[in-house]
Order: structure tokens, then C-alpha cells, then sequence
């Protein structure tokens, strides 16, 4: 009898034992269910992104910044127009994780974020055909060559008239619409047509582009240059001018034309500059970039731009992988 009482016992405990051990499973199952959201919270990012630079790159950031707020309502990553220049300066003094820029970054440029200790990864986002317009009331002007545009911009202490270009053309004087000065789409123009020369002096400089569309748009003898998105948007109110390239070929600024190099000397890439330490210790900005690169190719052709072929993303999303 006393061995059944016992045997009996035995069970009970060890049928409670085996309940207290389910039950201890279910807490520590919901305590991973816990530690699985936390886990979940802490994959969704937050806090600020850092970006300034180029207003030809700006649509392309501005696209990019709506879509990834749609998924990341608590990261606040606007988009600066400082120009590429304005952009670097921020840059390299550690103010930004992002520089968006129309041009490389300049040897004194990168000297200055080797001095101030800034590690950066240089990130081709689409190609840009720089665009030359003029008035749509502009009846005259069929092409332009790279020698035409020098004479046009480059300061000579004259008064520029468009009958000095073109004989055949009006003696009335060309009103000019140029970036400013910190602007990569400046110093692009600077580099290619310029060849380094003073800019005319009578030319208005603005780091706002819809400045130049307005400047242009308003004035029959106006004549004035900015990124091709900028051109599109307004292409019922300005006229594009075909420039003849490197072949002798009269060439406008369209997708095809600006990703095959026709439309050369002034097709080119544009840019986003990324803060290395900002990818390995911040990760909105990390998600951020991969984002950017994700979708930089359908939002810069929804903007107006080129897309890069996608090889390019898909080797560029490797390398940022590589600095998280």
C-alpha cells in the first residue's frame, strides 16, 4: 500500500513538473517572441540622414527620399542645393553623410577630407546630358558648335551680340543664364567649353535652376544651360540646341544620345559621395544607400535622367556592402 502511495506521488510530481516545464517553454517561447520583436523594432531604422549638393542631382535625391519615407517614417532625410562645390565643403567638414554631385570630387576636395579624417565611397547614380536652350521664340538658331559656345560665354570685354556668332543671325545682344560658380554643372561647362576662361561677365549666375528656366523662358534673346531633367520639365517653353560633338554630328541631349556618348563633349555621370564611418555606425544611412542604388536607375528616368545599365547597381550595392 505504501508502495503504491508512493508510486502514485511519483506521478503527480513528475506530471507537474513536466506542466511547470510546457509552461516555462510557452514564457520562454513568448520571451522570444519579445526578444523576435525587439529584434523586428530595432531593423526598423530611424534618425536623420545628412544630404547636400548638387541641384542637377537634387530631383534624383528628392525621388528617392519620398519613396524610402514611405517604409522609414522615422528617418528625416531631405535633400540640401548647396551645389556640388557647397555640397563637398559640408562634406568634408563632417556636416553630411551623403554629397550629391554633378562632377568628381576635386583633388583639393579630397585633400581636405584626408586632413579632417572623412573616408568616403564614390557612387555613379545615372548620366546627364547637359542642356544649352534658348527661347522658344528663337527661329535662328539651328545647332551650335563646342568653338560657337566659347565665343558666346567666355568673357572678352565686348558686348555679346548674336550677330557676331552668325553673321546671318540678329544684332541684338545674347542675354546669358549660367550655375553659379559652386555648382558641378558650372565646372563641368567650365571644363569642357570654357576650357577654364572667365565666364561673361554680363551673364547671370544662380544656383537655382528654375532661376535659369525663368531667366530663359522670359527673354527672346536668352540663351542659358542646366541638367537635362531641367529641360524636360520645361521643353513646351524652351528649345533645346543640338550641339555638334566630337564627330561633327549635330546632337541633342535624349536618353539614347546621353547614355550611348553621342551627345559628347557634354553627356556625363552624376554622383553621390558616402561618408564611410556614416554607413558602418549609422544604420539609416546604411539602408538609406542601399535604397538609393536599389532604385537610383527607374527614379532617375522618372525624373528625367539616364539610368546606368544595371551591372553598374548591382556592382556598386556589392561595394557598399562591404563598408557596413
Amino acid at each position: 500500500m505504501k508502495s503504491f502511495k508512493f508510486l502514485a506521488m511519483t506521478i503527480m510530481i513528475s506530471s507537474l513538473l513536466a506542466f511547470a516545464a510546457a509552461c516555462g517553454n510557452g514564457e520562454g517561447s513568448e520571451g522570444n517572441s519579445s526578444e523576435n520583436g525587439s529584434s523586428e523594432e530595432a531593423a526598423q531604422v530611424e534618425g536623420e540622414v545628412g544630404i547636400d549638393g548638387s541641384s542637377t542631382v537634387a530631383p534624383i535625391g528628392e525621388a528617392v527620399s519620398e519613396e524610402f519615407a514611405m517604409d522609414n517614417k522615422d528617418v528625416k532625410a531631405p535633400i540640401g542645393v548647396s551645389g556640388t562645390g557647397g555640397g563637398f565643403e559640408k562634406f568634408v567638414a563632417g556636416e553630411t553623410d551623403i554629397s550629391q554631385a554633378s562632377r568628381p570630387i576635386k583633388d583639393e576636395e579630397a585633400q581636405a577630407a584626408k586632413e579632417a579624417g572623412i573616408e568616403y565611397t564614390e557612387l555613379q547614380v545615372a548620366f546627364d546630358g547637359l542642356s544649352v536652350v534658348v527661347n522658344k521664340e528663337n527661329d535662328f538658331i539651328k545647332e551650335l558648335t563646342v568653338e560657337d559656345l566659347k565665343k558666346i560665354w567666355v568673357e572678352d570685354g565686348k558686348e555679346k551680340m548674336w550677330s557676331d556668332i552668325n553673321p546671318e543671325w540678329p544684332k541684338e545682344k545674347i542675354t546669358l543664364f549660367s550655375p553659379g560658380t559652386d555648382s558641378g554643372t558650372y565646372d563641368y561647362f567650365d571644363e569642357v567649353i570654357l576650357n577654364e576662361e572667365p565666364v561673361a561677365k554680363a551673364a547671370t549666375l544662380s544656383e537655382d535652376d528654375n532661376v535659369l528656366v525663368k531667366g530663359v523662358q522670359s527673354n527672346k534673346n536668352a540663351m542659358g544651360y542646366f541638367g537635362y531633367a531641367y529641360y524636360l520639365e520645361n521643353k513646351d517653353t524652351l528649345k533645346v540646341v543640338p550641339i555638334v560633338n566630337e564627330e561633327g554630328k549635330a546632337v541633342e541631349p535624349t536618353n539614347e544620345s546621353v547614355e550611348s556618348g553621342e551627345y559628347n563633349p557634354l553627356s556625363r555621370p552624376l554622383y553621390i559621395y558616402v561618408n564611410n564611418a556614416s554607413m558602418k555606425e549609422k544604420p539609416q544611412v546604411a539602408e538609406y544607400v542601399k535604397f538609393y542604388l536599389e532604385n537610383a536607375g527607374a527614379l532617375a528616368e522618372e525624373v528625367g535622367y539616364v539610368s546606368l545599365p544595371e551591372e553598374k547597381y548591382t556592382e556598386q550595392l556589392k561595394t557598399i556592402e562591404g563598408l557596413k
